[in-house]
């Protein structure tokens, strides 16, 4: 496995939040970009389910997390609320659709 990091620029290190799955940063970049959805919102639910808010952002911009909130209900656990707060607090202030 490769080592993990919390250098985000270190694309070929293993991010902190993918502890248990040997994925790189650069994998990780392409998954999220990648043609499949299902697998986009996997990672797009790792990613806010684990990794720092302030990290999320080196990964996603916040409308792309706004529109895929709705399909993300259940790979977030116990970080929904969170998002969800967030989201519509940034929608309220005209700062996402």
């Amino acid at each position: 496995m490769r080592p993990l990091t919390t250098d985000l620029t270190r694309e070929e290190l293993r991010p902190y939040f993918c502890w248990d799955e040997d994925v790189s940063i650069a994998e990780l970049r392409a998954a999220l970009r990648g043609p499949d959805p299902k697998e986009r919102l996997r990672v797009l639910g790792r990613l806010l389910r684990e990794a720092r808010d302030t990290d999320v952002w080196s990964f996603v911009g916040p409308q792309e997390v706004a529109d895929a909130l709705p399909l993300l209900g259940r790979h977030l656990g116990r970080r929904r609320a969170f998002w969800e707060y967030l989201i519509g607090r940034w929608r309220a202030q005209g700062l996402v659709r």
